[in-house]
């Protein structure tokens, strides 16, 4: 198993090609990897070989991931620049709808999403365009669609453009910093509860924040609290295939824009990852 695991951001839209546009990247995306005869398969399958709890066959595989939770996941929403953005959740019927059900038959995207409103409504106002795009009311019908699992990205996302302070001297906008028992359990215990009570399920996944895995987190914390919190791994940016060997609290993806940003650098890629 050598699962290269692609990650975009719903957020990142600053024009509309392939190098400025996550959304005209993943819908791209999605059929070069079926014209190269990959298949596209849930991401907690990946896990389950690292758990060694499935036997699947996921050679040339390749799975797909989101973070950050913002409306565009879900929903199509006129930018106010960059105009109409076909959403990943739609961009995955729209894949569908061209290459029938049977092309893809284990086509699916997990959604990483920030649980506490008040952040979210921070990001959306500071850091979007103010039309309250980052919110929840689309999460449950996304998990119950089948094509979208909705887990863990944090409570807040530890992000800088936070305000308030940081629990226990939390410095804002570094995820390294999470580094002892009030820290964790503030960004990822309570968002693991707050997110199963809108979904009603328990994530089982967890997706680092900017990426930061600190030692605490990866080899103390998460191997400690994280089977009675529901979480099976964690997700960073290692930029290698996941193998059976992988690290469940450290599994590598590749990022959208800063890992490959052409058609072309995805298609390496995957090449080195089906050797």
């Amino acid at each position: 198993m050598r699962v290269p695991i692609l990650t975009y951001h719903g957020v990142n839209i600053a024009g509309n090609d392939y190098a400025t546009n996550d959304h005209v990247a993943f819908a791209a995306d999605l059929d070069a990897i079926h014209a190269l005869g990959l298949r596209i398969v849930p991401v907690a399958w990946v896990v389950d070989a690292v758990l060694g709890r499935a036997t699947r066959d996921l050679a040339r595989c390749v799975a797909l991931t989101c973070d950050d939770g913002s409306n565009f996941d879900y929903h199509d929403l006129d930018h106010p620049q960059h105009g109409r953005q076909k959403s990943f959740y739609n961009a995955l019927l729209d894949f569908r709808a061209r290459h029938g059900a049977h092309a893809q038959p284990d086509l699916h995207l997990t959604s990483f999403v920030i649980a506490e409103p008040a952040a979210r409504d921070a990001m959306d106002r500071l850091c979007l365009v103010g039309r309250d795009w980052m919110r929840e009311d689309w999460w449950r019908a996304a998990q119950a669609s089948g094509l979208v699992a909705i887990e863990n990205h944090s409570w807040d996302h530890n992000h800088p453009c936070l305000t308030s302070p940081g629990p226990a001297g939390l410095v804002r906008g570094d995820f390294h910093d999470v580094g002892d028992e009030a820290k964790a359990e503030f960004e990822i215990a309570q968002a693991q509860d707050y997110i199963a009570s809108r979904i009603e399920r328990r994530p089982s996944l967890f997706c680092y924040p900017f990426g930061h895995v600190n030692d605490f987190l990866r080899a103390d914390w998460l191997p400690r609290r994280g089977a009675a919190l529901g979480l099976d791994a964690a997700f960073g940016d290692g930029a290698t295939p996941a193998t059976v060997d992988t690290d469940r609290w450290n599994v590598p993806r590749y990022i959208c824009g800063w890992h490959w940003k052409s058609p072309e650098g995805l298609a390496q890629i995957l090449r080195d990852a089906a050797k």
